[in-house]
């Protein structure tokens, strides 16, 4: 399983599947400095990404992360803020 990690200066945030958070069960976990678009979940490197990184370790999960750097404020900055509704 490979993870973007998409990073900027100041932060970074991992892209995966928002089916992938539901079907782990973790989506009450996830707090609102991460982000959603489209059918894709970024989660804040500091707290929710180890949340996911526990779920999948869990299961005998271990990704493959694939940084994708900018100089420059990432454009996840701009996405809508993670909240599933029920």
């Amino acid at each position: 399983m490979n993870i973007k990690f998409f990073a900027d200066p100041a932060h970074g945030w991992g892209e995966v599947p928002i089916s992938l958070i539901k079907e782990l069960g973790i989506a009450d976990q996830i707090s609102h400095y991460s982000y959603m678009k489209g059918d894709k979940a970024y989660l804040e490197e500091d707290c929710d990404l180890s949340v996911l990184m526990n779920a999948l370790e869990a299961k005998g999960i271990i990704p493959n992360f694939v940084e994708v750097w900018t100089n420059n404020d990432s454009p996840v900055r701009r996405y809508q803020s993670f909240k599933l509704s029920n």
